[in-house]
């Protein structure tokens, strides 16, 4: 089952609706699609100790991983306000892990569902480290 960007952006947009970001006062939602059609959203969830918290894409792609699934084929990130909400750098490091080497495609909409930025992950994070650098060596 194909899922088009307009599902995900609403997908990505009713989670930007759930985040905890009391602190910060900047919710993000995120959904993305794995190779198998199956969706999964996430919301960034704050922490008074702030390097505690998770971010939207993190919290996606946990439940992705928790079903069992480890491709993603586009992800969709909302953000408040009508700046480009990109991944941080962790969150690049995140989808490159579970995108392959190609990237994938990932749109950046605004909370109304305009999309403000589409690109990959490979563009936003050039010459990534991933699976594919770690090799077994013989000692």
């Amino acid at each position: 089952m194909a899922v088009n960007t307009t599902t995900l952006i609403q997908r990505a947009r009713e989670a930007l609706l759930k985040a905890y970001a009391p602190y910060s006062k900047h919710p993000v939602g995120a959904a993305l699609v794995a190779d198998d059609g199956s969706l999964y959203a996430g919301c960034n969830i704050e922490n008074a100790a702030y390097p505690l918290g998770h971010c939207a894409e993190a919290t996606a792609i946990g439940s992705m991983v928790l079903a069992g699934n480890r491709h993603i084929t586009h992800i969709v990130i909302v953000g408040p306000g009508e700046h480009a909400c990109t991944p941080c750098g962790g969150c690049r490091q995140k989808i490159r892990e579970f995108s392959g080497p190609e990237g994938v495609a990932i749109t950046i909409c605004n909370n109304d569902g305009d999309v403000l930025l589409e690109t990959t992950i490979a563009e936003l994070l050039p010459h990534a480290f991933g699976p594919d650098n770690v090799q077994e060596t013989n000692r």
